[in-house]
């Protein structure tokens, strides 16, 4: 007799692009999703050529072959969450919106990867409008930084306003991150209900890091996987992130990598 899935390890299925220096992507993902004491299931959505300087080109996954991964993991797993990040091209971002509407319970956590952390293109132009028109309405959260989120709201001229463009356009709550703006401690802003929420402040770290937004975003999905409310899992994701950049190290002559097995000396991350 097949034994029944274990519940007290909910699965995450992760949707992003494979980088082979594992600081961001699929592996941040995982490693975010199993320090929050889930399961993570990852398909990947793109092949990139990078180090932790940059990234010198990105190859999209065929999306026929990504909807075969899909249907026949989600016929086996019991999705609890769904991390999306990288989508590098429309027919993914078609692909990913007709597995989430067959999943309409399921909380969907989208980091909108437009572009690496020092300015290199990672998508096709047209992905943005894709993103807003087909994923926003099937978002719980959105994790965009400031630039990412006046790209993806056309309207809008300040974070604020952005964010309430997307909420508009369908996703339950925006945290618009800070740490691309200029400052002595970097200021993150939650919006939902179609107001701001919270403000939180959180200490610059002397270094540049490369994998922070995938490693906040699959840790507010493995903690939503657990019936988190979203807030509550928006709190305590930044509170593991930030720990993991203050336990960041260098594996290049780039970015620090966050350190997001840093607790497991004591334990789970919680």
């Amino acid at each position: 007799m097949m034994s029944q899935p274990r519940s007290d390890n909910p699965v995450v299925v992760t949707m992003s692009g494979l980088d082979p220096t594992g600081g961001a992507g699929i592996q941040a993902d995982i490693e975010a999703i199993a320090s929050m004491g889930c399961h993570a299931a990852p398909l990947v959505t793109a092949l990139t050529v990078q180090d932790t300087r940059g990234v010198q080109a990105c190859y999209p996954v065929d999306a026929l072959q990504f909807i075969e991964q899909a249907r026949h993991l989600l016929a086996d797993l019991d999705m609890a969450a769904c991390k999306i990040g990288l989508l590098p091209s429309t027919a993914l971002v078609e692909a990913v919106a007709g597995i989430l509407a067959d999943h309409p319970d399921v909380p969907v956590v989208l980091d909108p990867v437009l572009a690496s952390g020092r300015g290199d293109a990672l998508v096709d132009d047209e992905v943005p409008d894709a993103i807003r028109t087909l994923l926003l309405p099937l978002t719980t959260v959105t994790t965009p930084n400031t630039a990412e989120a006046l790209i993806l709201a056309v309207h809008a001229d300040s974070a604020a306003a952005a964010a309430h463009e997307l909420m508009e356009l369908g996703t339950e709550y925006v945290l618009v991150t800070g740490a691309d703006v200029p400052g002595g401690r970097v200021e993150n802003r939650l919006f939902g209900h179609l107001r701001e929420i919270d403000t939180f402040h959180w200490e610059r770290l002397p270094r540049s890091y490369h994998g922070s937004g995938c490693t906040l975003a699959g840790a507010i999905a493995g903690l939503a996987a657990h019936g988190r409310e979203p807030v509550s899992a928006i709190l305590h994701a930044q509170e593991y992130t930030w720990q993991t950049l203050r336990h960041g190290y260098p594996i290049g002559h780039g970015q620090h990598v966050p350190n997001r097995l840093f607790w497991a000396a004591g334990g789970r991350a919680e």
